[in-house]
């Protein structure tokens, strides 16, 4: 509220130092006249919002001047006055009419602000200030101190309607002000024009959600036009993220997310959740409101900060009831168009006829039940189960990063006419660990011409299933040259179906060790076969806790015997898998059996293939 505090202050030291100088003569009419130019009331308030309403504590005690009964030099009757005295007393006539004129403004003004009429009271107080600023106190100084007096009364009633504006929140007079001007024409014309397809797409995209979000403002006595500021923030698009990495419908950025009770970690986002990005919005904007006043100002400060607002109406030289136009110029750019930009999606919104714009089919909110869960499963999974498309589930849990379950209770979003077939199977749904432990590290890859799932996953010691998870690929979905891909790092992120203890075996010939240098196309059939020896002997020996390899890899071979060198062989024959290979497609080309390709390459017959995929097929 610091907006509204410099104000509070400025004018408290200007009452005071008004009161002060009432205790001496020596004031000039110049004085007073230069303090009210700087502290005083515009004669405009044309964007107030409703307010609330104060203790009512008006008197007329002060509003007479010093009784003049107790000076017998003044008891004279008018017939014996000197015509100067007379001249004086016609003159004083007009000091008096304008001060009662102010006190009935201020009465005036007092039952406007009781029924609600926050406009019509300010511009009372306003009229009443510009009447007492007629009356010269050089001219009429028995006049100093009523003038004073009231000038405080207006002052203060003034302070009361301002601060009650930062406490209520609803009714008709909370709505934001619908200006027109060159920079909110300017929007409508870009809105209309270049950027129409963007307008209507997130105009058709917005009735998903804005039963919601209304429902939630109107519980939280925030004007309903609100609902439209995620149209220029997001275009309504859950996933919508910014070059600042603000992220979700409403574009919080990591630290004001979770200011604002939104958890990140791992497995979740819930900036991308609408309904509690809704809330915390909704919570950063009562906040915001709160501190500036007024909801122009507010929304810029949404935009760009409270920090940077602040700072350019610390910079200003007006103090008193300034609004969002007032600091419009210094602004940053995407700030000062910002909110032109919601006035001209509010403007354009009342006036579809106007611009012709019609819409599409519209989507409808998906009635939905949340279960719990407890299991670490994959939606695609669920899916399958419950006889759902996987972007159903994914639209209504759109704060799951990877489509999958975090690895604790969650509380799951099922379509309402499948969610008893859900619970029903929920423990026949497979759990998985693929997913990299929250602990786990990731690099950034970026995909060259001719690199495959496989070969990546080769270089960087994972599998090409992990891959896909941590970035959520289909099994389909081709690598395009210059795509991103999140890594996932080290042992850890291999996929750990069922974790079980690894049973030592020792080896029956241990006497006969040698070293031998993984190279390329090797795996442990082929080097088991070199060495005499069996792929058992040779993951004990070296305590492997796997199948793969690494190409420079060292190896200790047992052996039955000790060979100094391995028998020289033929090169080995390879195949590089292409889209579309199959083990059968492959060993019918190369004239072998599937069970001999399978039983070179050490695969099972549920083993999967991906292209890149080096193959000893002889």
């Amino acid at each position: 509220m610091l907006k509204s505090k410099l104000a509070i202050i400025l004018l408290f030291f200007w009452i005071f130092a008004g009161c002060q100088q009432s205790f001496h003569a020596t004031t000039s009419d110049q004085s007073v006249k230069s303090d009210s130019s700087t502290h005083g009331f515009s004669a405009v308030h044309s964007n107030h919002e409703p307010l609330g309403i104060g203790s009512k504590e008006f008197n007329n005690n002060n509003s007479s001047t010093d009784s003049d009964i107790d000076n017998p030099e003044k008891t004279e009757t008018s017939d014996s006055k000197d015509p100067l005295d007379q001249e004086s007393e016609g003159s004083d006539l007009f000091a008096q009419q304008k001060i009662d004129e102010a006190l009935e403004l201020c009465n005036s003004a007092q039952e406007m602000w009781e029924e609600g009429k926050i406009d019509d009271a300010l511009s009372d107080l306003d009229t009443a200030y510009a009447s007492i600023m007629e009356i010269d106190t050089e001219t009429y100084p028995d006049f100093y101190q009523q003038k004073e007096d009231v000038r405080f009364l207006i002052s203060k009633r003034v302070l009361e309607i301002y601060a009650s504006r930062q406490t209520v929140a609803n009714g008709p007079y909370n709505e934001i002000p619908h200006t027109m001007n060159s920079f909110v024409q300017d929007e409508i014309n870009c809105l209309t024009g270049p950027e129409r397809n963007f307008f209507i797409q997130a105009l058709e995209r917005s009735y998903r959600y804005r039963p919601y979000i209304i429902s939630e403002l109107k519980k939280a006595g925030l004007p309903e036009e609100i609902s439209w500021l995620p149209l220029i923030e997001s275009g309504f698009k859950l996933r919508a993220l910014s070059t600042a990495r603000a992220l979700g419908l409403w574009q919080f950025i990591p630290s004001t997310g979770y200011k604002y009770g939104l958890n990140r970690n791992h497995y979740i986002d819930e900036r991308m959740d609408p309904e509690k990005a809704t809330l915390a919005a909704i919570g950063y904007l009562k906040e915001l409101h709160g501190l500036f006043g007024d909801w122009t100002t507010a929304l810029a400060a949404y935009n760009c900060g409270e920090g940077r607002v602040i700072s350019i109406i610390r910079q200003q030289k007006i103090n008193y009831l300034d609004n969002f136009w007032d600091l419009y110029q210094k602004l940053p750019r995407e700030t000062a168009r910002y909110v032109p930009r919601f006035l001209a999606t509010l403007y354009i919104i009342n006036n579809l006829e106007k611009y012709n714009i019609t819409l599409g089919q519209l989507p409808e909110p998906v009635p939905f039940r949340t279960c719990e869960i407890t299991n670490q499963v994959r939606l695609s999974d669920i899916a399958d189960e419950i006889g759902v498309d996987v972007t159903v589930l994914q639209d209504l849990n759109p704060e799951l990063r990877y489509a999958m379950l975090p690895d604790e209770s969650y509380a799951l979003k099922v379509p309402e006419d499948k969610a008893d077939l859900f619970m029903s199977k929920i423990d026949s749904i497979k759990s998985t660990y693929s997913l990299p432990a929250p602990s786990s590290s990731y690099v950034m890859h970026r995909v060259r011409k001719q690199e495959t799932l496989f070969s990546i996953a080769e270089k960087y010691k994972t599998t090409p299933e992990a891959i896909m998870a941590a970035n959520n690929l289909g099994k389909v979905q081709k690598l395009s040259a210059g795509k991103k891909l999140k890594i996932p790092s080290g042992s850890e992120d291999k996929e750990v179906p069922v974790k079980t203890a690894a049973r030592s075996v020792k080896p029956e010939h241990m006497k006969n060790i040698q070293k031998y240098t993984v190279q390329r196309g090797d795996n442990l059939w082929v080097i088991a076969e070199k060495f005499n020896t069996t792929t058992k002997n040779i993951i004990a020996a070296n305590k492997l806790t796997g199948t793969d390899l690494t190409v420079g890899q060292n190896l200790a071979i047992p052996s039955g015997k000790l060979i100094s060198k391995p028998k020289p062989k033929e090169a080995v024959a390879q195949y590089k898998v292409k889209n579309g290979d199959s083990p059968v497609s492959i060993a019918k080309k190369h004239k072998i059996s599937v069970d001999k390709l399978l039983a070179l390459n050490h695969l099972s017959k549920k083993s999967k293939i991906f292209p890149g995929q080096n193959l000893i097929v002889e």
